[in-house]
This record gives C-alpha cells, sequence and structure tokens, in this order.
C-alpha cells in the first residue's frame, strides 16, 4: 500500500471516519460523559488514542518507553476533562499527532522500511517497520474512532459538523 493510503486512512478517507472530525465539535461534557454498558468516554477513547500515538512516535525517534503493564494504564482514571480548555489541549493534541504522522507516512520509501526496535519481547517476530508502525496507527485509531461515532450516535449528536455517514 502506498504512503498516500496511510495519509488518507489517518484522516478517515474511504470507510473509516476522520478522527479529528469526530471530536473537534464535541463540548466537554458531552466528551465525558459516560453510556452506560461502555466502559469509556469520548475523552477517555482520545486521551488513549493520543497516549499510543505519543508511545509509537517516542519509539520511532529511538526511544524506549516502558510497555505498559497493563491496559488501563494507556486511558485516564477520570471520564472527563477537569474543564473545556483541558478537552481542547486533549483534542488539539490529537490533530497535532494525526499530522505528525501524516507527516512520517510520506516519508521515501528506504525510509518507510527503516527497523524500529520492538518494544516488548513478544513483537520481535512482529515486523517493526516504520511503514508497520504506521498501519497499526492506523487501524488502532480506526478502531477507537469507530468506538467515538457509535458513542455519538447513542449520545444524539451525530453526524458531527465535519459531516460523516448517516446510514
Amino acid at each position: 500500500m502506498s504512503s498516500r493510503a496511510i495519509t488518507e486512512l489517518l484522516h478517515g478517507k474511504g470507510a473509516h471516519a476522520d478522527p479529528l472530525s469526530c471530536v473537534e465539535d464535541l463540548s466537554a461534557e458531552l466528551a465525558s460523559r459516560q453510556v452506560k454498558g461502555f466502559p469509556h468516554s469520548i475523552a477517555q477513547l482520545v486521551f488513549h488514542m493520543n497516549y499510543w500515538m505519543d508511545y509509537e512516535q517516542r519509539r520511532i525517534r529511538g526511544e524506549r518507553p516502558a510497555y505498559p503493564e497493563h491496559a488501563a494504564e494507556s486511558f485516564p482514571r477520570s471520564a472527563s476533562p477537569s474543564d473545556a480548555q483541558e478537552w481542547d489541549r486533549l483534542w488539539k493534541r490529537l490533530a497535532g499527532l494525526l499530522a505528525d504522522f501524516a507527516t512520517l507516512a510520506n516519508s521515501s520509501p528506504e525510509k518507510m522500511q527503516r527497523q524500529i526496535e520492538s518494544a516488548r519481547p513478544g513483537d520481535i517476530e512482529v515486523a517493526c517497520t516504520l511503514e508497520a508502525v504506521l498501519w497499526q496507527v492506523v487501524a488502532h485509531n480506526s478502531y477507537h474512532t469507530g468506538q467515538i461515532a457509535t458513542l455519538r450516535q447513542i449520545l444524539g449528536a451525530w453526524p458531527p459538523r465535519g459531516g460523516g455517514d448517516t446510514w
């Protein structure tokens, strides 16, 4: 697959919803609202997406971030941002990280094949090129963006101002 495909999918082209469009028009109150039967608020999902994109960026830069012992460590303890400014910082961080990954996706074919050190022993047999990391980020974000779209539908806040399928 091409770098263009990765870039487009990071921004929700094709069958994927745009992560940024799904959150940028939400109030802090709505983003932090819990839905019965679902373990996370939209704000918690955005925090989680940011956590893993930041983690992967650090790996790409050659750092060795500690892999969390439990998945819960990649979610905030609180369901809600403390105020509207905190929510703005959270979703704007998402925008910045998406832009950073789009820049990485436009790397040369040689750079796309650069090896990225495995984060944990179980990953050693998994392809760890820059391209593989980018695809993992696309898949992870798409999964959680789908959850955000579903939560917005349940909360009566779909489609977002930026648009979205309504079937």
